[in-house]
């Protein structure tokens, strides 16, 4: 199987098994993936968040998810206990599909690590 279609095959299973415990089937898109992530590493399950907080989750994410690809790196932990990361280097300039295929890699690499999907 090439590359590509291991990361399809990987990815669609990521989506369905959170689409059915999160989204009670309905599919669920990269962003909410990403906002799920952000909450599961800041590890405040049972609480609301206000917009802002939901942009820092993401960012939480986002930061998490390209921790192992370099780009940035833990930092510390807040009084609130919301994690900080430091960059470390810069993104390169992506067009639309290739952040896409990025976070989608990023994502399939972080449930393999947590040991979801195989």
């Amino acid at each position: 199987m090439s590359r590509d279609e291991q990361l399809k095959t990987r990815w669609e299973a990521v989506v369905n098994i959170l689409s059915n415990q999160f989204a009670e089937g309905d599919v669920l898109d990269l962003d909410a993936i990403i906002y799920l992530i952000g909450v599961q590493e800041l590890g405040q399950l049972n609480r609301t968040f206000k917009k802002d907080e939901k942009l820092n989750l993401m960012h939480i994410a986002i930061c998490r998810l390209l921790e192992p690809y370099g780009y940035y790196e833990f930092d510390f932990f807040d009084s609130e206990g919301w994690p900080h990361y430091k960059v470390k280097e810069q993104l390169p300039t992506l067009k639309a599909g290739e952040q896409s295929v990025l976070m989608k890699d990023a994502i399939v690499n972080y449930f393999l690590e947590k040991q979801l999907i195989d």
